[in-house]
């Protein structure tokens, strides 16, 4: 499955929610985030993470391979006052100077790159003593939870989509990094709720990639009408606590 979140780029931008304050507060312990730090974030999507930066005074380069996306973040970007640089690049060959950059963050996407291209991609850009930052914010299906029905939904449209049942961590990426020199290679995680009425976890849902990056208009206009009926029946609440785990890795370089 090769999604292509460019074409869902309105809700994706609109619906999916970006990674929380608590995760930049977290960060900060750590020396990330610093004032003038220069910050590159890989698969930047619409630029949540790299707004979470923006906000806090660094210097951000947001970096990605969908156009429409980065067009939807600039948009957003705007509408804030911040100022952030957008390079259209794959994770793997920036084109970003070498050894540039204080931070090298990556927002639910590591498992989508070439991780061993990347990786050596991150130590190039990275100056010495500077941080990997690897995160998620991942929802968590729930024996009968909002979360479950929608994953079985979504299987039923798309058998392709094999990334159900997730806990929310991903250690498996610690020996990759440890392997590739980094070291302090930390991990932390905590749960949260987040509230979306019904129809935002829809726009949420069609912005994924087991629907909008990778059914057609109409496999998506499918989905989401049984979505819909789903929520409607079995989940009727104007206001969906959808639990969510934050995952971080922080390594030095």
């Amino acid at each position: 499955m090769k999604p292509d979140f460019g074409a869902t780029a309105g809700d994706y931008a609109q619906h999916r929610e970006g990674f929380p304050g608590s995760l930049f507060d977290r960060l900060a312990t750590f020396g990330v985030g610093a004032l003038g730090d220069c910050v590159v974030d890989l698969g930047t999507g619409t630029g949540t993470m790299a707004r979470g930066f923006a906000r806090l005074g660094c210097t951000v380069t947001g970096v990605d391979i969908a156009k429409p996306l980065l067009d939807e973040a600039q948009r957003i970007d705007r509408t804030e006052g911040l100022h952030i640089k957008y390079r259209e690049a794959p994770a793997e060959s920036t084109g970003l100077d070498a050894a540039a950059f204080d931070v090298v963050a990556a927002g639910q996407c590591w498992h989508w790159f070439d991780r061993e291209r990347a990786i050596h991609e991150v130590v190039r850009v990275l100056r010495p003593g500077g941080r990997l930052v690897i995160a998620y914010f991942d929802w968590l299906p729930k024996r009968g939870n909002v979360v479950e029905a929608t994953e079985h939904l979504i299987e039923k449209h798309n058998p392709s989509w094999t990334m159900g049942g997730g806990l929310g961590v991903h250690p498996w990426w610690l020996r990759e990094i440890g392997d590739t020199g980094f070291t302090d290679v930390t991990t932390f995680s905590y749960d949260m709720d987040v509230a979306y009425t019904p129809e935002r976890w829809r726009g949420r849902i069609r912005a994924s990639a087991g629907v909008g990056a990778t059914l057609n208009a109409d496999g998506v206009d499918r989905f989401d009408d049984e979505l819909a009926s789903l929520l409607a029946s079995d989940f009727p609440d104007e206001s969906l606590a959808i639990p969510h785990r934050v995952f971080a890795i922080v390594a030095t370089h």
